[in-house]
């Protein structure tokens, strides 16, 4: 049986910005670009159908709040799919707060995997719902901005936004 889901694609500061939503409007999938994107973040069994707004109104809603400074943390239903460690990985992401960052070796700490920093960098590159669990918000031991799936441009002006870096 193929899973139906919803996508959306929000225009942002960052550019395109997609999301997919399953038929109880929880995201799957998000990426940065069109919605050619989010296929390879999408279990295979989806079948993806396009602007569901009574499903995805709530998403944009919150996209649009964080880009203008009006939201800090995220209140989306997700429902991502991943291994045990990758969900553990995220979850931890998930309490890195706004405006700060972590570097993956923090991260291997916080799970208690301290010698993980490389499997963390892993997790954190399959992390299927970007933005909304912010894996932007880790970076390199020495302060680089290394490893973001979508480009360090974006990364930093994520960064930027939320004041973890000068502009």
């Amino acid at each position: 049986m193929q899973l139906t889901v919803y996508a959306v694609t929000l225009d942002t500061p960052c550019g395109h910005f997609s999301v997919a939503v399953n038929d109880s409007g929880a995201v799957i999938a998000t990426a940065f670009g069109n919605r050619s994107r989010l296929h390879n973040r999408l279990p295979d069994d989806c079948h993806m159908l396009h602007d569901e707004l009574a499903l995805t109104k709530h998403v944009e809603s919150q996209v649009n709040a964080y880009f203008a400074g009006k939201l800090r943390t995220f209140s989306i239903p997700i429902v991502a799919q991943g291994t045990f460690f990758q969900k553990k990985v995220w979850m931890a992401l998930a309490t890195i707060p706004f405006g700060e960052t972590r570097s993956y070796g923090h991260l291997a700490t916080v799970i208690g995997k301290p010698r993980a920093s490389r499997a963390i960098g892993r997790a954190n590159a399959t992390n299927p719902v970007c933005l909304l669990v912010p894996c932007h918000r880790v970076i390199g031991a020495d302060g680089s901005l290394t490893g973001f799936a979508f480009g360090e441009a974006i990364k930093r002006k994520l960064l930027q936004h939320e004041g973890a870096l000068p502009p």
